[in-house]
């Protein structure tokens, strides 16, 4: 396979530039890991978090190292919404199905009481609460953000039966204060906002994907400073930009990546020549 000759081509374990490397390889900022601490001390209360940033801000990352490091922890269970944008009815079955809790959404009192016991029981036993982890949460519908809040609250607001984190764009943030869903905002203690990331971040990420992915030398000091300078903070514009950096240098046998090739790849056309006029 391509993927394979391209793995080989260059001694890597894995393509340091697509979505799927390994969450222990994935780098992580000094902010990102305080985050995921403060999530880990606060479980034990149930409660919310929230992570937001613009698309390409590294907002799956966050969650993906979020759920590995929770994942590993004694008796935690950790689940994730699939389809934030579905109804009530839809939602009761999608987490249902996440506790392994038969539900008949006509009744939706006996799915409410069915999922609480459910994590009542669990809390007795392990004295953790359920996770539920809800990616592009801003698609989410209004009744359904009221029906979380609702569904995980207990003993008049005093004790929580889950521990929700939220992910989303900026407009999650901007939904959460219209006055509606204003009482679950109030709720949210642990929150992320993910900026633009500094070059220097940007070839700090470079460098540790490329050592974990067992070829630091791949690509040279200029072209790294390049791609981060040209990446405008974006993580993804940047991933994207070396994965069809690496594809090219890879067709074309190359040993090493550098500016030479990025000019070559990514310069602009030549304007159209004007024809000169007649006299």
């Amino acid at each position: 396979m391509l993927a394979d000759k391209l793995l080989s081509l260059y001694g890597l374990k894995f393509n340091p530039f697509r979505p799927g490397a390994p969450v222990e390889a994935l780098y992580v900022t000094p902010y990102v890991d305080a985050f995921c601490r403060r999530v880990q001390l606060t479980i034990a209360d149930g409660g919310y978090a929230m992570v937001t940033g613009d698309p390409g801000s590294g907002k799956s990352d966050v969650l993906r190292i979020v759920e590995h490091r929770l994942s590993h922890l004694p008796d935690v269970v950790v689940r994730t919404i699939d389809r934030p944008q579905s109804g009530i009815s839809d939602f009761y079955r999608e987490v249902g199905d996440l506790y392994e809790v038969p539900l008949r959404p006509s009744n939706r009192w006996g799915g409410f009481k069915a999922l609480r016991n459910s994590w009542s029981n669990h809390i007795t036993q392990s004295l953790t609460r359920p996770i539920l982890i809800i990616d592009e949460a801003q698609e989410m519908p209004e009744c359904v953000f009221s029906e979380v809040r609702m569904l995980t609250s207990k003993d008049f607001d005093s004790k929580s039966l889950l521990y929700v984190v939220f992910a989303g764009d900026q407009r999650l943030p901007i939904r959460l204060k219209s006055p509606a869903l204003s009482p679950l905002e109030s709720r949210i203690r642990k929150r992320l906002v993910l900026t633009p990331a500094p070059p220097d971040e940007l070839i700090s990420c470079l460098d540790h994907l490329l050592d974990a992915a067992g070829n630091p030398g791949l690509l040279t000091p200029e072209l790294k400073r390049t791609l981060a300078e040209h990446a405008a903070g974006n993580y993804r514009v940047m991933m994207i930009t070396a994965d069809e950096l690496l594809t090219v240098a890879a067709d074309q046998e190359l040993p090493r990546l550098d500016e030479k090739l990025y000019l070559e790849v990514f310069r602009p056309p030549p304007p159209p020549k004007t024809p000169a006029r007649r006299r």
